[in-house]
């Protein structure tokens, strides 16, 4: 299986002066027509979000500031990427249980998505997640 490989980073173009850096993100950055934008913050450090997977949504997951974890789990495989730069995102393919922790002080979680909010598209038990993938 492992179809977690198929997450990855973006880089994010960003223009720097002297006035400070603009990180622009566009259509060529993100494989997908953005539908929804929605954020996370004051997290306490010892919370994590996420816990669930989807069935049609495309995501990047973006640090705006400060720093987290995404645990990704495919239902084969495992990984933890650490976001820490704003000019650069997380794309999470679908059927990709994710999960987020870590939090710092002060972090901001973005989310671009490519569908609007629909409950029924989300797997949030584990074990119906592995069944669902692994079929």
């Amino acid at each position: 299986m492992n179809i977690i490989n198929s997450a990855k980073l973006l880089d994010i173009p960003k223009v720097h002066d002297e006035r400070g850096v603009l990180a622009v993100v566009e259509k060529d950055v993100i494989p997908f027509e953005i539908k929804r934008v929605y954020y996370l913050y004051d997290v306490p450090s010892d919370s994590f979000r996420g816990g669930h997977a989807h069935k049609e949504q495309l995501s990047v997951i973006i640090a705006l500031s400060g720093s987290f974890e995404v645990i990704l789990d495919d239902g084969d495989s495992k990984k933890r990427i650490m976001l820490n730069k704003p000019n650069q995102g997380l794309y999470i393919p679908t059927n990709i249980w994710r999960e987020i922790d870590n939090f710092s002080s002060g972090a901001i979680c973005l989310v671009l998505a490519s569908n609007n909010y629909d409950e029924s598209e989300y797997i949030r038990d584990y074990n119906q997640f592995t069944n669902y993938v692994v079929g």
